[in-house]
């Protein structure tokens, strides 16, 4: 069998191109799925060598489960990808607690403790890589999707410290962080057009760079602990909200 990689929230979207891109350069592809099972098994039919595995990320010991699984039967497993999230919307005046918790658990403690047991179970013939999905917020903050940011942030953290934790070298923790790349939340096509668009190249950026750049970083060539952001240069920018309503003139 092929080394593996498990993609989480890689039914759709981006986790899909992900995937594909994965499959493409002779990887066997473990695509996670909650919402849409139906498409990702459609997805894993068109794969040379993928599989399906389903939890809800607001489980954590389900993940923690579904790690040890993957873990004990395959013999190559060398690349977790942790690509789902949740995007719902909360700001600074007042944090909602429904959406925190479930900001903080899906996007933050979950994968952190899916990529822990990863580095302590997984079988790999090679080292070990650990890919944080994280956003260009990070250096460009604003105050919309406060909570989401806020898991965003602690999620970065664990970059760094896992990174240092590391007592193998060829263990390696890398964040990629994408800017606006895909419509999001409620946005219309002209919409994301448009967003996607405010940044340095004033260009929209293709899912497949981040693709192209999930590969790169799944052969080591980075330091570990290494943030690469995706984004045509958005997170050099300062922008006072968040792009989706900056299309709309709000």
């Amino acid at each position: 069998m092929p080394p593996a990689v498990l993609i989480t929230g890689a039914g759709k979207r981006i986790g899909a191109v992900l995937a594909r891109s994965f499959a493409a350069a002779g990887w066997h592809v473990v695509i996670h799925a909650h919402h849409s099972p139906e498409a990702a098994h459609a997805l894993a039919a068109e794969l040379p060598s993928a599989e399906v595995v389903q939890c809800d990320l607001l489980d954590g010991d389900a993940a923690l489960a579904m790690v040890a699984d993957v873990a004990a039967r395959l013999e190559d497993w060398r690349v977790l990808v942790n690509c789902a999230a949740v995007f719902r919307y909360d700001d600074a005046a007042a944090i909602d607690h429904a959406v925190f918790a479930e900001a903080i658990a899906v996007n933050a403690e979950t994968p952190t403790r899916m990529a822990q047991a990863f580095l302590a179970q997984s079988q790999a013939k090679g080292g070990k890589r650990v890919i944080q999905f994280l956003d260009q917020k990070l250096l460009n903050p604003n105050p919309d999707f406060f909570s989401y940011t806020m898991a965003k942030q602690a999620f970065a953290a664990s970059v760094t410290m896992l990174a240092m934790a590391q007592a193998n070298p060829a263990n390696r923790v890398y964040g990629l962080a994408p800017g606006a790349m895909m419509p999001s939340f409620d946005q219309r096509e002209d919409e994301h057009e448009a967003s996607g668009r405010m940044n340095l190249l004033e260009r929209l950026t293709d899912p497949q760079e981040l693709a192209d750049a999930a590969l790169f970083l799944a052969d080591g060539w980075a330091t570990s602990g290494q943030t690469l952001y995706i984004d045509s240069g958005q997170h050099l920018l300062a922008q006072p909200r968040d792009v989706l309503f900056m299309a709309r003139g709000l």
